[in-house]
């Protein structure tokens, strides 16, 4: 039997990337799947190629920095599958990578809007739903760049570290209905990593290198799977996790120090 047979799955940002790779992943393993994604063009070639490979699968437009609209791709789920079993907080709009000096409120708000308050909206609006089915499972996207204090991204590793302690309260707190939440911090071969490949020749190779198992992720067959284990009743009696899956690169970690900023600079 596959893990997810008879699972409603909601997962932001699966367009593309990692959370595209979830949502392929999850189809092969017999959920229904909602691509709340905001780019209509990518969300819908998504889900109508896993409608085409015989899977459950609907887009939704879904702008996660709007709280009305999360709202009504939980809505969505629930009128067009009948309920929602899992949420995939994934999704998220980057800023610029400058120093922490150099970003701004509007950058930090961006950033909270859209990893925050969205996993927050998206959680409030699935809970009543996941009640009525007797329970469910809360994916929530944390990051590595967190634990090692990032370059370049002081808004976002305020913002996942929150995501942390959001992700540790429901887990606290929702145990009683049933409802299990966990944090991954992935690392793959998403949009972002295909760039800086493109832009920095060697990129890839020496990311590969930095991991203690010697390669980069791929979004549907390494993240996937962990997404769904706990997704499933694999992992029914796991909850309040945060969960590395990054092929060992948090065990050395990384230097992310840009090359032309000093060492002291007083």
């Amino acid at each position: 039997m596959n893990l997810l047979e008879n699972k409603v799955a909601l997962i932001t940002g699966a367009g593309g990337g990692i959370g595209e790779g979830v949502a392929r992943y999850f189809v092969k393993q017999g959920a229904a799947v909602i691509i709340a994604e905001l780019s209509e063009q990518l969300g819908e070639a998504v889900a109508a190629d896993l409608r085409a490979q015989g899977g459950k699968a609907l887009f939704c437009h879904t702008d996660v920095s709007n709280k009305s609209s999360i709202e009504n791709a939980v809505a969505t789920a629930v009128d067009h599958f009948g309920s929602i079993d899992v949420l995939v907080n994934n999704a998220f709009a980057p800023t610029p990578n400058v120093k922490l000096e150099e970003k701004t409120d509007e950058m930090l708000t961006q950033t909270l809007n859209t990893t925050v308050w969205a996993a927050w909206w998206a959680m409030k609006a699935a809970f009543p739903h996941m009640c009525e089915r007797g329970g469910g499972s809360i994916v929530n996207f944390y990051s590595i760049d967190t634990e090692i204090g990032a370059w370049l991204h002081g808004d976002y590793n305020t913002a996942k570290s929150a995501i942390l302690g959001l992700t540790r309260s429901a887990a606290a707190e929702w145990g009683r209905f049933n409802i299990r939440a966990n944090a991954i911090a992935p690392t793959a071969m998403g949009a972002t990593f295909h760039k800086l490949a493109a832009e920095n020749p060697g990129f890839e190779e020496r990311s590969a290198a930095m991991r203690p198992l010697g390669r980069c992720g791929e979004p549907e067959a390494d993240i996937g799977p962990v997404v769904a284990f706990l997704a499933s009743e694999m992992s029914r009696f796991v909850t309040g996790e945060s969960i590395h899956v990054d092929g060992g690169l948090h065990l050395p970690g990384y230097n992310s120090r840009p090359a032309e900023v000093p060492v002291r600079e007083y």
